[in-house]
């Protein structure tokens, strides 16, 4: 086995990107841009009397950015550190020992893999390694998550439950924001979530490739744990930095979201780029509806003025489009608006 088939994170001392690590010029970071006055909004979900501020300001974030960050959320700081660092434990293994701790399902839901989960086929190579494990339900999945780091089952449920309750929290605030009833995206919409943990090595030249390609999720919507900046969000026709507030979360629109909002929220493209210093691990909890779910518009957002502008699909219907595209924009709002 080649050096470049192995995970970035097991290459010692590596002193240059190989050759399948490179991307075409067009697709390289290129120069990224920190402007105070395009950063993402932060949102207090504690910082008014009047919850009607909080509902303006999420709504307003999500139209004007699809992306935001929420401070006053309700994890507690200690266990998002003891989750972070149980992560870092985890992708800190040996890649022999990290590889059979997520070999246990038969249905391979719970997997470890680098660049992505089609390596083999893939053109250029992603400079990451991923954890990634449904978390509901936790009964039926958590005997296939890592048994080490040995506290991780414990942690890790223990965070899962806490940032569904979030997840409730904002999709609650997004229904009033819309004029749906509250718990409209209870249930099935929102019966699946799944974590995925990226982590990115230190590259020695970051300007040549990049840590995920830019996209935007398949979820109803995505809430992301980062310590490190490397998250990057186009707006305008520019990418953005999206710097870490201590402590917070990155909450953005997923497609499912877009289509029952008729369009009215839209998520941003995003991808990741690298550093030269220090590792960065992230860990993003997608808001899936459950497989046989429909998606659809929702019916109290569109009338004789304002028709639906997507059909109606079973969300593994959609959710396999999205991956046979490869996440591409262009395509995927080009089939959902065909439907």
């Amino acid at each position: 086995m080649t050096m470049d088939q192995k995970p970035p994170s097991s290459w010692p001392d590596v002193s240059y990107v190989p050759e399948s690590y490179v991307h075409p010029l067009e697709k390289r970071p290129g120069k990224v841009f920190f402007d105070t006055c395009k950063t993402i909004p932060v949102v207090d979900l504690e910082g008014y009397h009047d919850r009607t501020h909080v509902v303006q300001d999420v709504l307003k974030a999500t139209k004007e950015f699809g992306f935001f960050q929420v401070i006053n959320h309700g994890v507690s700081k200690k266990l998002m550190d003891d989750t972070m660092a149980v992560f870092k434990e985890f992708h800190a293994m040996r890649p022999e020992d990290k590889a059979s701790e997520c070999s246990k399902d038969p249905n391979r839901s719970c997997k470890f893999y680098t660049s992505s989960e089609n390596f083999s086929k893939e053109e250029f190579h992603y400079w990451r390694d991923a954890l990634t494990h449904p978390c509901h339900s936790l009964e039926e999945y958590m005997q296939f998550w890592p048994g080490k780091p040995i506290r991780y089952r414990e942690v890790v449920k223990e965070y899962a439950v806490e940032l569904k309750k979030l997840g409730e929290k904002i999709l609650n605030l997004i229904c009033e924001g819309l004029g749906l009833n509250t718990g409209y995206f209870s249930g099935g919409l929102s019966g699946d979530p799944v974590l995925l943990v990226n982590h990115y090595p230190p590259c020695p030249d970051p300007s040549l490739t990049l840590g995920l390609a830019k996209h935007r999720d398949p979820s109803l919507i995505t809430i992301l744990f980062q310590e490190q900046n490397g998250l990057q969000v186009c707006k305008d026709d520019e990418w953005i930095l999206v710097e870490p507030v201590p402590h917070a979360f990155v909450i953005n629109v997923g497609y499912v979201l877009q289509i029952i909002s008729n369009g009215e929220l839209k998520g941003a493209e995003h991808r990741a780029v690298t550093n030269s210093s220090v590792p960065r691990t992230s860990a993003a909890f997608f808001i899936y509806p459950s497989k046989d779910d429909l998606i659809e518009p929702a019916k109290a957002l569109t009338n004789a003025d304002n028709p639906p502008l997507y059909g109606s699909m079973q969300f593994k219907e959609f959710q396999r489009n999205y991956l046979s595209y490869a996440a591409n924009a262009e395509k995927v709002q080009k089939f959902i608006s065909s439907t």
